[in-house]
């Protein structure tokens, strides 16, 4: 497939937590040739893009494009774009193009841009430069980020016959300022009883010590006493 035109550009800008949202993560926002496409088409929208889903492999982010079509909610009403409707865009990868397709279900009669044909040498440059960039993180942020990456690098899921990472594993930003804290998500299944239990985590992030001295206290503890007996379930 070749574009009658030539190529989109893609880049990633950051965007600040929310305040009217109930997720407290850091969003970041898609700009198609500099414009900001979703602000257009669905103004006042509820970003659905949390930097929290790039803390994990390339592979687990939204946006990453694969030979088989992957639709990413953009935007919503601050609600379940189920019900409420949304911006969506179908990503997928075509030989050396990533072409997207643009979804609304927020209002039918506002147009749609035409796909967009990204050149998927600079598309993929772009998600790996935007991920690599930490310079925006809060404390909180860089808490949730280093959880991530040192709860992946050790085996206590199968010590505590967790589910493994990442599809066990899922950490984000539940608040900020006083509230501060990073969750963590993880699910135990029944092979006999075929049940999953459900279990949340949070580490509190404060100013007293280092994010990193914190981070690794926590995972000290996850490491050396059963996460299922104190973490919450739900």
């Amino acid at each position: 497939m070749e574009p009658s035109e030539p190529f989109d550009v893609l880049s990633l800008r950051h965007a600040p937590a929310d305040p009217c949202s109930w997720r407290a993560s850091a969003r970041f926002r898609v700009l198609v040739d500099g414009v900001d496409v979703v602000e257009t088409i669905h103004p006042d929208s509820d970003a659905s893009l949390l930097r929290d889903m790039l803390i994990g492999p390339p592979e687990s982010w939204p946006l990453t494009a694969g030979t088989e079509p992957r639709r990413v909610e953009l935007s919503n009403n601050y609600c379940d774009s189920g019900c409420c409707g949304g911006v969506f865009v179908t990503v997928e990868r075509c030989a050396g193009l990533v072409v997207w397709t643009w979804e609304n279900t927020d209002d039918v009669r506002v147009p749609l841009p035409p796909d967009c044909h990204f050149d998927a040498v600079q598309y993929d440059a772009e998600l790996d430069r935007f991920a690599a960039d930490h310079s925006w993180e809060e404390p909180v942020d860089t808490a949730a980020r280093l959880l991530a990456r040192e709860l992946a690098a050790r085996d206590w899921h199968q010590r505590w016959n967790c589910l493994a990472p990442p599809w066990g594993l899922g950490v984000s930003v539940r608040g900020r300022g006083e509230e501060a804290g990073v969750t963590m998500w993880f699910r135990v299944e029944d092979a006999v009883l075929a049940t999953a239990s459900h279990f949340r985590y949070t580490m509190a992030v404060t100013g007293a010590d280092p994010v990193e001295d914190q981070v690794r206290r926590f995972v000290e503890g996850i490491d050396t006493s059963d996460p299922r007996s104190t973490a919450q379930a739900l």
